[in-house]
């Protein structure tokens, strides 16, 4: 019997088109029967931010944290071309057009195909999310955990 084949993605990236990209690779790969992990660590944390405003307990710089990074994919600006946030709002009317997926529901085609979704503990800590401010479904690791999957990865990928 052959070994499922593993693929790991460490998310950085806070931009959308970047992240739009990981979540199409990893849902690629779970469709070729792949176990797939993304690792979202740093910017790319902000892609597994819930949307509305969750109240909790937060330090000032923790509060500064939170207001100035986008809550969740749809808020998130472009790698490039992003003109004032302009360029977001562009793109994804030609995604529209050409029905390509939104962000979040990549992400929740990730969930149904069991895609393991992690965030880097420390950097959840040094940011001061709350897991309230997080979408459900998500684990929480370092990068230990992360090393431990990528060790027998066919595909690693750093976005």
């Amino acid at each position: 019997m052959m070994d499922k084949k593993k693929t790991t993605i460490v998310l950085f990236s806070g931009d959308y088109d970047k992240v739009m990209a990981a979540y199409i690779i990893a849902n690629g790969a779970a469709a070729y029967d792949h176990e797939v992990t993304i690792f979202h660590t740093f910017w790319g944390l902000n892609a597994l931010r819930k949307d509305e405003s969750i109240q909790v307990k937060k330090s000032f710089m923790e509060k500064m944290f939170g207001k100035m990074m986008p809550r969740g994919p749809e808020k998130m600006g472009l790698s490039k071309m992003n003109m004032a946030g302009m360029g977001p709002k562009m793109i994804k009317d030609i995604m529209k057009k050409h029905n390509t997926m939104p962000v979040k529901d990549l992400i929740e085609m990730a969930k149904e195909q069991d895609i393991k979704l992690v965030a880097c503990q420390m950097t959840v800590d040094l940011l001061g999310f709350k897991p309230d401010e997080i979408i459900d479904g998500v684990e929480y690791a370092g990068v230990a955990a992360y090393l431990a999957d990528a060790e027998d990865g066919n595909v690693n990928l750093f976005i």
